[in-house]
């Protein structure tokens, strides 16, 4: 197990001092304590890239790693600030404002605690409302990383029954059709990441190559429909032809060779961007 890592991710962007900032008190708590980050270019205010963004990285970190999670459109509300501790022994501190979603339902939460703001809050800001990333995530964070504080003195349990969490689709299979959603573009690529397993893909696809109708819908209006080849990578295809493919989650991707299918169709992501692919006749070429 490694203690004292630090990982950020927000929606701020770099054009400012905000990510110092919540890098400067992590420092003022200890002094070179190890920072890193996800990513801090999340769409603004957006909780569901936030919540896969967190669910894409924290599995390849080691244990006990502490991520700080900041997209927190209900800054000085009474939304609760949180640390959740994960079925991998790992912690999240964020507000419980859905964006622990992904990781609660494919990792698990074990534990979580909210935070105890009279004594994890950085010293003379609390006349400030509008920065708790800085003031309450950050500090608290780098609190747990730096061995300054357990875990038990966050705060006081919460059940875990009590996390508050965006809507979820599984994807399913039905008379040979494979139905989902598109849980993320993959930026700045702008591939189409679904929810459909590989395992799941596998029960109608029998090799690389074999060509699949893949309809894209939402609100319900076809965006998309047209045959693509299986690839077992994007060198299978010629530039400009669409693929699908499994991704480094081992999930479905969806996407042009070269291109942005994203941007070609204008797509988004959540539970309301439906996905359906069956199989189709092989594709050959000459």
């Amino acid at each position: 197990m490694t203690k004292g890592l630090l990982v950020f991710q927000s929606d701020f962007g770099n054009s400012d001092g905000a990510v110092s900032a919540m890098h400067g008190v992590a420092n003022s708590v200890k002094l070179g304590i190890p920072i890193f980050e996800i990513t801090h270019q999340i769409p603004q205010y957006n909780l569901w890239e936030a919540s896969y963004r967190l669910l894409q990285a924290i599995g390849y970190w080691p244990e006990e790693t502490v991520f700080v999670s900041i997209v927190d459109p209900g800054v000085g509300s009474d939304r609760r600030a949180v640390v959740a501790k994960t079925a991998n022994n790992h912690y999240i501190v964020t507000p419980d404002n859905g964006t622990l979603t992904h990781v609660h339902a494919s990792i698990g939460i074990t534990e979580i605690r909210e935070i105890d703001e009279s004594v994890n809050r950085l010293p003379n800001s609390g006349e400030s409302h509008t920065f708790h990333g800085r003031d309450i995530f950050a500090y608290t964070a780098a609190r747990l990383a730096a061995d300054v504080i357990q875990y038990e003195e966050v705060g006081p349990l919460l059940s875990t029954s009590e996390i508050i969490s965006l809507p979820l689709k599984n994807a399913s299979i039905e008379n040979e059709i494979i139905s989902g959603n598109i849980d993320i573009l993959d930026r700045p690529f702008g591939n189409l990441w679904t929810n459909i397993s590989r395992e799941l893909f596998r029960k109608i696809a029998e090799q690389h190559g074999d060509s699949f109708e893949v309809t894209i819908i939402t609100d319900g209006r076809t965006i998309y429909n047209n045959i693509m080849t299986y690839g077992r990578s994007f060198a299978d295809l010629h530039i400009g032809e669409p693929l699908v493919y499994v991704n480094s989650l081992d999930n479905i991707g969806i996407a042009i060779n070269q291109g942005s299918f994203a941007d070609a169709y204008r797509i988004g992501t959540g539970t309301n961007w439906e996905v359906f692919i069956r199989k189709a006749p092989r594709i050959i070429y000459e």
